[in-house]
C-alpha cells in the first residue's frame, strides 16, 4: 500500500488540494501498479510563517514582493 505524504504551505483552494490528491493517486497507480483503493495520500498544510528556505519564511518573501 503506497503512502504519499506531502507538506506544503497553506493557501491552496480545496479544489487545488483535491486535484493534487487525484494526480498523486493516479501517478502511484501507474508507477507501481498499485490498486487505486490501496493508495493513501496525506496532505499537511503549514502556515507560511512556519515554512522557510534560506532563513526566510514564505510570509517574509511575500511581504518583500511588490
Amino acid at each position: 500500500m503506497p503512502i504519499i505524504e506531502v507538506t506544503l504551505a497553506e493557501g491552496r483552494t480545496p479544489q487545488q488540494l483535491r486535484s493534487l490528491i487525484h494526480e498523486l493517486t493516479e501517478a502511484a497507480q501507474r508507477a507501481v501498479d498499485a490498486p487505486l483503493r490501496a493508495v493513501r495520500v496525506i496532505l499537511r498544510e503549514v502556515p507560511s510563517t512556519h515554512f522557510a528556505a534560506g532563513d526566510v519564511t514564505i510570509e517574509e518573501r511575500r511581504a518583500e514582493s511588490p
